[in-house]
């Protein structure tokens, strides 16, 4: 099938790459369908496109490429609804926002985007700790960060 995006126009998907967000975005719980698709084999960068609505697009990134001592624990209920039972079946992501200057960018590591890939279940979680992972963190400041 066929999708309009924010981004890139209109892209061909497949069923099997849909993502189901049960409760949507946070401010946005009428979209609960979504697909990822890569932006640059050279970036940790994604699109979240809503396959709903073209405006539902967001710019993710692998915070673990800016960032690699990102780390948080996932609560048993979130667990639970996204069904995660290994470790290895889970993709974090942050959205991004972004600026001209593209290391002024900053992504969101207070609200990670949660998803199994097995399942094709997703969920962005709000952290507790802001002071360790700010709402937006700017892409360019890590050491070792993937710019």
């Amino acid at each position: 099938m066929n999708i309009e995006t924010k981004f890139l126009g209109e892209v061909e998907i497949q069923q099997s790459e849909i993502l189901t967000f049960e409760q949507g975005l946070p401010g946005f719980p009428d979209y609960t369908k979504y697909i990822l698709i890569g932006l640059d084999a050279d970036l940790p960068l994604a699109l979240l496109q809503s396959i709903d609505a073209a405006e539902m697009g967001f710019v993710v990134a692998y915070p673990y490429a800016f960032n690699n001592e990102y780390a948080f624990d996932i609560s048993e209920e979130d667990k639970k609804q996204l069904q995660i039972n290994h470790a290895d079946d889970v993709i974090t992501y942050a959205i991004v926002t972004l600026k001209e200057d593209f290391p002024e960018s900053t992504m969101n590591l207070l609200a990670p985007v949660i998803v199994n890939t097995k399942t094709k279940l997703g969920k962005q979680i709000v952290l507790h700790d802001s002071e360790k992972y700010p709402l937006r963190c700017k892409l360019g400041t890590f050491e070792g960060s993937a710019l």
